[in-house]
């Protein structure tokens, strides 16, 4: 089934090259052949390597899946589809649907302040001289068959741009929205440039509208030049048929700051792929993530972090809880260069599983070649513990709120570090409810829900502990 799939979008790139290299500049023509050449020759990553051999996509790629070349021809009311309704919450919303970036005035918006959003395609065509500049800089094709087959299909996506010394005046929130009744193979490209000193807040967001088998193969490159700030959230709420390839590459210069989040509360199979390079002196990348997984999900985190010049920090913290038959894997790599001296580099994962059928692959990793640093790493996977347990029970707490507390705190550790308060709010609440089996793929996006009204909080009595 793989084989077909294969011939399947080598027969459709062969025959729609007219329309995929219909906004190329000559530069993008170019990378769009090599790169699919490239792709024939990785193929599709099986559990034959070594990044992949706990994550299986025989299953998801055997489906019959349907590619699109332009925009559908749908009349789309995009503020009936996705209505932000987190209090307080205010945000520049920026969109695609089925692959496609939607707009309500025009494709590309330049603000007084110069930053510049909106459709990748557009931006390819208006400010070639800042697309070609970062444009498949920092990806990695020549080993990863799915990044080179996005570079090679790829035709719209996001496009931020932030000058020097600016920072965005909100909170942008990227919108990626599923909902057609046929099985969607989309790919979109997001490209993000930080110009120095500047700063920026930006929430990406994957949601699915219906029950359909579709597979998102995304990729974005993000762009810190020196002294920039990024607080960036990657929040992921799909249906239990929806499989997420999800390639996020930082580039970071010198004395940039990146805080990100790698969150999933649902999906059938996520991959999270974050690579960072920290490729100036006093750069710092603080990467948390957290996943909840249950019936068969599948949540795969893959961090690599090259720390490439000295005096840069990292801190690293996953944190995951496992219930019935789901499954997670964690591959942490930290590669400290020759040259990269008074490095400091922190990595923990952690996870409960709840039933003895969950499983999870954890395997931190360091990869050190300078003698000044200061590194650790470890990973712990178990249950709840017995002994608190036994202690919350004896303050008159039930075991079922005992057992809340306990996963609801264990969370905690990383919902606590989120910065924005409407959306720390928000996921703290969705985590309860999480918790409680109620979140299901109808609460949409993960930043707003029709049932809103209803508060979830657990009623103990913390004075008791």
């Amino acid at each position: 089934m793989e084989t077909e799939l294969k011939e399947k979008i080598t027969g459709l790139f062969e025959k729609n090259r007219e329309r995929i290299f219909s906004n190329d500049p000559p530069e993008i023509s170019h990378l769009r052949e090599e790169s699919f050449n490239r792709f024939l020759e990785l193929d599709f990553p099986s559990t034959r390597l070594e990044g992949w051999k706990n994550t299986d996509l025989k299953k998801v790629l055997g489906r019959d899946y349907n590619f699109y070349f332009e925009p559908l021809d749908e009349k789309i009311d995009f503020d009936k589809i996705f209505q932000c309704e987190v209090p307080d919450f205010d945000t520049h919303i920026i969109s695609l649907y089925n692959g496609w970036y939607i707009y309500r005035d025009k494709p590309l918006v330049k603000l007084p302040n110069g930053t510049i959003i909106g459709s990748f395609a557009k931006a390819l065509k208006e400010y070639p001289e800042i697309v070609l500049k970062h444009f498949n800089k920092y990806a990695k094709n020549r080993v990863n068959g799915l990044n080179a087959l996005n570079t090679a299909y790829a035709q719209d996506g996001v496009f931020i741009y932030v000058p020097d010394g600016v920072e965005a005046y909100k909170t942008i929130q990227m919108v990626n929205v599923l909902n057609r009744e046929d099985d969607l193979f989309v790919q979109n490209r997001n490209l993000v440039v930080l110009g120095k000193n500047s700063k920026l807040t930006l929430v990406h967001c994957d949601d699915s509208h219906n029950f359909k088998s579709s597979f998102t193969n995304s990729v974005t490159e993000i762009y810190l030049d020196e002294g920039s700030y990024l607080n960036h959230y990657k929040l992921q709420n799909l249906n239990n048929n929806t499989s997420l390839i999800n390639s996020t590459f930082f580039q970071q210069e010198k004395d940039s700051n990146l805080s990100t989040f790698a969150i999933s509360l649902n999906g059938g199979l996520i991959r999270n792929d974050l690579n960072i390079t920290l490729n100036g002196s006093g750069s710092n990348a603080d990467v948390f993530g957290l996943y909840l997984v249950d019936k068969e999900q599948h949540v795969d985190n893959q961090v690599y972090i090259d720390h490439a010049k000295p005096n840069c920090t990292s801190n690293e913290l996953f944190k995951g809880i496992l219930d019935d038959q789901g499954s997670a894997v964690f591959n942490g790599h930290i590669l400290v260069r020759k040259d990269a001296q008074k490095t400091n580099a922190y990595q923990t994962n952690r996870n409960i599983l709840l039933t003895d059928k969950a499983t999870v692959n954890s395997k931190p990793f360091l990869e050190i070649y300078a003698d000044d640093v200061r590194c650790s790493h470890g990973a712990t996977v178990g249950q709840l513990d017995d002994n608190a347990m036994f202690y919350i029970k004896s303050r008159g707490i039930s075991e079922y709120n005992a057992k809340l507390l306990l996963m609801y705190a264990f969370a905690a550790e990383v919902i606590n570090r989120i910065s924005i308060a409407p959306l720390k709010d928000r996921i703290d609440d969705l985590v309860k409810k999480r918790l409680r089996g109620e979140l299901a793929v109808c609460d949409q996006c993960v930043l707003h829900c029709k049932n809103q009204e209803k508060k979830y909080e657990f009623n103990i009595d913390m004075s008791k502990i």
